[in-house]
């Protein structure tokens, strides 16, 4: 798959966190804005079960909760001085410590906040990942695991992530690749998933 990439895509966040939310932005209903990346791979493998031949994988990198509940994707609040994708870049090298390719933008969900009486307003990109960090903001604070994108929806905590990632295997398999979001419910679910699962855990 081709991927153009942007100057914006390209875009090396900093290693240090971003504390406070003086610039947080919000929506015109008054809602939290957060963006966040589903980060991805390639992986290749021989299958045993024919000689010689390979085939590539997908898998999808999930991170721990700082809290210690669960795991998801890396996500954090947008900012005023940044773009939507640079925020989503930096929160990404931030709580997971990965940086590559963003691409367009999967879709916009509307969800409630599990420990505060807010409702946020979440937008998720896929990122293509071509650089592991071994040192990152929040390295001490969190675990990151890479997995099959079926073991994903399966541990990940929050519905409209799993929905998001819904629409990433429904890009990947497509064969227009890079189509527009889909309308809610439009993407095959991931038990249909034609990605072969295999679970690859990292640091």
């Amino acid at each position: 798959m081709v991927a153009l990439v942007s100057q914006e895509s390209m875009v090396t966040p900093t290693l240090v966190s971003r504390t406070g939310r003086h610039l947080q932005r919000y929506s015109k209903q008054g809602s939290r804005q957060v963006v966040g990346c589903i980060p991805y791979r390639y992986k290749s493998r021989e299958d045993d079960s024919l000689a010689g031949e390979e085939e590539d994988e997908v898998e999808v990198l999930v991170i721990s909760s700082q809290k210690g509940k669960g795991l998801l994707f890396p996500k954090g609040g947008w900012e005023k001085d940044e773009s939507m994708k640079a925020a989503a870049l930096r929160e990404t090298v931030e709580e997971a410590g990965v940086r590559g390719t963003i691409e367009s933008k999967l879709g916009k969900w509307s969800f409630k906040s599990k420990s505060q009486d807010a409702v946020y307003e979440g937008h998720m990109f896929p990122l293509l990942v071509n650089e592991q960090l071994d040192v990152w903001p929040e390295k001490n604070v969190r675990q990151r695991y890479w997995m099959n994108v079926r073991e994903a929806g399966e541990v990940c905590q929050h519905w409209w992530m799993k929905d998001a990632l819904d629409l990433l295997v429904n890009r990947l398999t497509s064969k227009d690749g890079d189509r527009p979001a889909s309308k809610e419910g439009d993407c095959p679910s991931l038990r249909h998933c034609s990605i072969r699962p295999t679970y690859i855990g990292s640091k």
